[in-house]
């Protein structure tokens, strides 16, 4: 049962969703109140958190047993002493999985508030504490060392400051106190370390701030599927062509036993930096992360470039992962998303301007992976069957492993074309409440599929290029 309202959209922006899963193509294999019931399931999911944290064990560094025995018990010291199963995903061996407890409906909520943005309550509802810059509103008489009952301003209409807030807020749990109201709206830049402990979340999940850095990354199961997909291999060239924050990147250098070459792109410097800092962390040295637009990376003259750096020559790579910029509709948990409609769809002509230089990048023979972290037709089901026109040289391939469902119909792709591509829903599964108890008697296959399923929105397509596309541009 759901315990928060479904995520907040313009209408404008609803009913083009409303448009999506609603088509000519979904209305002839369903019914429209079925094609609705599916929509107002997925909006209700996607103001809660997944049923699982999900974390990726850096194998370049350690096994996976040795990690999961290192977070046996980091989890017992986080949780007082709480045992909480940790499982290593059948299907992807370099994944554990930790089930998520809640909602907890006995918090007793306390007098004394705080008022979080929308972004750090959706971190706090997938085990982190609350960091000074997220705080908008405290009581007036908070102190350190208080129970403070924390709240989120989904509508983000709470001003910086207040003493009070009357607008739109959704419960978090209880935590306590670091520092004095005075003391967080002080005014000094430099106040950025956790404002509030979360002792009591309403979902309770382990924090990986600072846990174990060098051998997990905490990362959604789909964008850990989306590496497998890629199989990078040893001795390889793979392009990671929109890379920050860099979790798939690491993760590519890893399969690939850190042999071979991994050039990462991304236009934002700070990301690039981070990348490099993740890399240098999981003592990868296969990874060369370049601030450049993804846009401009196909070198259009034949002179030869020696230093390696972007733009490239066509055809210069193996493989290509192009997880692309997207509208992020299927992140978990999202109470309240603020865009317009034209921010909404504004990302189809960036998307494919981005494939275009990946196919002519990538070499024949070679695959093309491309996802996103959404749920709109446009972003995903279209885009494939745009690129399958488009590119004669292109193939579309079977994914290995196949964990998600299969395509959305509404796109003009075959059923033989759907079951191609994966497309993690979470709403095939109805909202969870987990408790200790529950989890006593739960069947460890049963805990792996709920994983599988009740995950984030997201999208994965896999092609492989059969021809050279240097005699002929398909687009002129």
């Amino acid at each position: 049962m759901p315990i928060f309202p479904k995520i907040s959209l313009r209408p404008e922006v609803e009913n083009y969703l409303k448009e999506n899963f609603m088509n000519e193509e979904v209305l002839a294999v369903s019914s429209k109140q079925d094609a609705q019931e599916k929509l107002e399931a997925l909006l209700n999911h996607l103001s809660h958190p997944p049923s699982f944290t999900s974390v990726r064990v850096n194998t370049h560094l350690a096994s996976v047993q040795h990690v999961k025995s290192l977070l046996v018990d980091e989890l017992k010291k986080q949780l007082n002493g709480l045992i909480v199963p940790v499982l290593q995903h059948p299907d992807l061996q370099d994944v554990l999985l930790i089930p998520v407890i809640g909602p907890r409906k006995n918090i007793k909520r306390q007098q004394c508030e705080a008022i979080v943005g929308a972004q750090c309550g959706s971190a706090v509802l997938r085990g982190a504490h609350v960091y000074i810059p997220g705080i908008m509103s405290a009581s007036k008489f908070m102190k350190a060392g208080d129970v403070i009952s924390v709240y989120s301003d989904i509508k983000g209409k709470c001003k910086k400051g207040a003493k009070e807030f009357d607008g739109t807020k959704v419960f978090l749990g209880n935590g306590i106190s670091e520092l004095s109201r005075k003391e967080i709206f002080s005014g000094l830049p430099e106040m950025k370390g956790i404002g509030i402990r979360m002792t009591e979340p309403i979902y309770l999940s382990p924090s990986f701030d600072n846990v174990l850095p060098s051998y997990l990354f905490l990362q959604n199961l789909p964008s850990v599927v989306v590496t497998h997909v890629l199989n990078p291999q040893p001795g390889e060239k793979i392009l990671d062509l929109c890379a920050a924050p860099g979790g798939k990147t690491t993760h590519i250098a890893t399969l690939m036993h850190d042999q071979g070459e991994v050039i990462a792109l991304d236009k934002i410097s700070n990301k690039i930096e981070k990348i490099k800092q993740n890399a240098s962390l999981f003592g990868l040295n296969s990874i060369k992360a370049y601030c450049f637009d993804g846009t401009k990376a196909l070198k259009l003259d034949m002179i030869e470039n020696t230093e390696g750096a972007p733009p490239f020559l066509p055809e210069s790579f193996d493989r290509i992962l192009l997880d692309a910029p997207c509208s992020g509709m299927g992140q978990r948990p999202n109470m309240a998303c603020t865009w317009t409609l034209k921010e909404v769809t504004s990302y189809q002509p960036l998307q494919r301007k981005l494939f275009s230089v990946a196919v002519q990048l990538l070499k024949p023979g070679g695959v093309l992976v491309y996802s996103t972290c959404t749920i709109t037709l446009a972003e995903n089901e279209e885009q494939v069957a745009w690129a399958l026109t488009t590119f004669p040289c292109l193939q579309l391939q079977p994914q290995e492993p196949q964990i998600g469902g299969e395509g959305m119909v509404g796109a003009g792709l075959s059923f033989e074309q759907l079951k191609q591509l994966q497309r993690f829903d979470p709403s095939v599964v109805p909202l969870q409440d987990t408790d200790i108890d529950s989890l006593r008697d739960a069947r460890i296959e049963d805990m792996i599929w709920l994983a599988n399923k009740d995950c984030i929105g997201f999208f994965i397509a896999k092609f492989q290029k059969c021809k050279s596309t240097l005699e002929k541009d398909p687009q002129k």
